[in-house]
């Protein structure tokens, strides 16, 4: 007998069709009908009821002088990411949190607003939000509705029906969130332990003070998105938008557009201009040809995902320089929408030269020049993504200067060099800040990170469905440990004094 022969085999994989695989013969799933949205809250509230260990309350309460509680969590973002880590953190008691978001209810994150392909890139079956609850996940969901057999048929998850089952899970529940919430810049207060969050709603201001605060504010939650210089300063706002812009595409209808980067948002754009009735939309990038194959489809794999925190500062270094320089190529279904159109035209190897208005017949125009030649558009649309940069974030307007960067922690060698990469913040195990001189601002890292900038340190994270299945228990764990900790010897003291008798002791006697 081989070691591990006398353990019992268990369904290992899925087939392809979603069937359970034993002793490697596929066992066909039973088709159920949609049991309706009411019967799938009531199994999930049982489903709570019965994971519900420990139960006891924990976290021990902090006031302010004037005896207003502080905030254990505040959480700015109340997109995918921002509620994950509030239900996560909820399940764990942490009780007293608040999450805001600067969009109206149901508009929180992209995908009902600046989003404009037709589906989630990743593959459908992913899980995060979930924490584990089969029947929280989106799947238990979509089938509660619609049936098994609508779920089988979908290829991708539609972006407005991953926005719904959003709005849902926030719903269902219950958490705290604020919209139309802007966050100002973070304070420490260092007398009172805690940190001074201004919120603005609807022009009135009032400060909030939490002890920990999540940065959940999205993919470009470490910077900003970006509009290079040649066309922010030498071009009018009204010819050009960067795909995260509002965008009038009515206003584009018989119009030449020209498209800069061959990213799957650029792809995207182009493809709503040519449905809109643009006359013309050429797409330029430099590389020779487009990339092919994708670097995050390998990347969907438990080492890379669970464990690229664990690695070295070279290897965490090399293997995200790798995934970025074999870029993130449209996937086939966006490169196939737009390519269906035959005024569609890719001008690959072409860099902007540069860019200039002039007056044309019918009003201004944009000239555009590349190594080779040079083009007249009637609108831009910027494609070229986002710049990492702390600096910029306005919440962090105060603490930027503090906070550790790749650049001050690895110098990675002249074949290795990638500016964007080591303006990433250099975060801890849990996504927290680290202080970039020792001693100086200990505080940050009860600050979070929870966007795209942790790439470099953790891997996918919060500005990735891909990566939340393994990055919000890491977040999630650091937050309640900090919690703990920074009040051991009050839990100290509740177990010193701590007197429920398990039975009476006349019964000894």
């Amino acid at each position: 007998m081989s070691p591990g022969d006398d353990i019992q085999k268990g369904p290992t994989i899925n087939d392809e069709k979603g069937g359970v695989m034993t002793d490697n013969k596929p066992v066909p799933r039973i088709a159920t009908p949609k049991a309706g949205l009411a019967q799938l809250e009531a199994q999930i509230l049982r489903d709570l009821d019965w994971l519900d260990y420990p139960k006891r309350d924990w976290v021990v309460p902090h006031y302010r002088p004037n005896g207003e509680r502080i905030l254990d969590v505040l959480i700015i973002g109340g997109g995918q990411g921002g509620l994950s880590v509030a239900f996560g953190l909820m399940r764990e008691k942490v009780r007293h949190l608040l999450v805001v978001d600067q969009n109206p209810e149901g508009y929180e994150g992209p995908w009902k607003t600046f989003a404009r392909m037709i589906t989630l890139r990743t593959p459908k079956y992913l899980t995060g939000p979930d924490h584990g609850i089969p029947h929280l996940t989106i799947r238990a969901w979509y089938e509660a509705q619609h049936g098994e057999e609508a779920w089988e048929n979908l290829t991708l998850i539609p972006k407005e029906t991953w926005a719904d089952y959003l709005h849902w899970y926030r719903t269902f529940l219950n958490i705290p969130v604020r919209n139309n919430t802007q966050a100002g810049p973070v304070v420490w207060n260092e007398a009172e332990g805690c940190f001074a969050i201004p919120l603005n709603r609807q022009g009135a201001t009032e400060t909030v003070y939490a002890r920990k605060v999540v940065f959940a504010t999205g993919i470009e939650g470490s910077g900003q998105w970006d509009v290079p210089a040649m066309i922010r300063d030498g071009l009018p706002s009204s010819l050009y938008r960067h795909t995260r812009q509002d965008i009038d595409f009515e206003a584009l209808k018989g119009k030449r557009i020209g498209v800069l980067g061959a990213g799957a948002s650029a792809f995207d754009n182009a493809s709503v201009a040519l449905e809109s009735g643009a006359a013309e939309v050429r797409l330029f990038f430099r590389r020779q040809q487009l990339p092919n194959v994708n670097p995050y489809r390998w990347a969907e794999n438990v080492g890379f995902l669970k464990h690229h925190a664990d690695l070295g500062d070279a290897d965490r270094w090399r293997f995200i320089l790798q995934i970025l320089r074999m870029g993130q190529l449209p996937p086939s279904d966006t490169f196939t929408r737009a390519r269906s159109f035959p005024n569609f035209h890719l001008q690959p190897g072409s860099s902007w030269r540069s860019v200039k208005a002039v007056e044309g017949p019918n009003g201004p125009e944009v000239e555009v020049t590349t190594e080779t030649q040079t083009f007249t558009f009637d609108f831009l649309i910027i494609g070229t993504g986002f710049v990492t940069d702390l600096s910029l974030r306005p919440e962090l307007a105060h603490e930027a200067d503090q906070i550790a960067l790749w650049s001050q922690r690895y110098t990675a060698p002249p074949a290795w060099k990638n500016d964007d990469m080591a303006r990433h913040p250099y975060l801890g195990a849990s996504f927290e800040y680290q202080e970039r001189e020792p001693g100086t601002a200990p505080y940050l890292n009860s600050l979070f990170n929870y966007t795209f900038g942790g790439l470099v340190s953790l891997g996918f994270g919060g500005g990735s469905i891909s990566g939340m299945k393994y990055s919000l228990p890491r977040i999630i764990g650091g937050i309640t440990r900090q919690l703990y900790t920074e009040d051991a010897d009050a839990h100290f003291e509740s177990l010193a004094q701590f007197d429920i008798e398990e039975f009476p002791l006349e019964v000894l006697q």
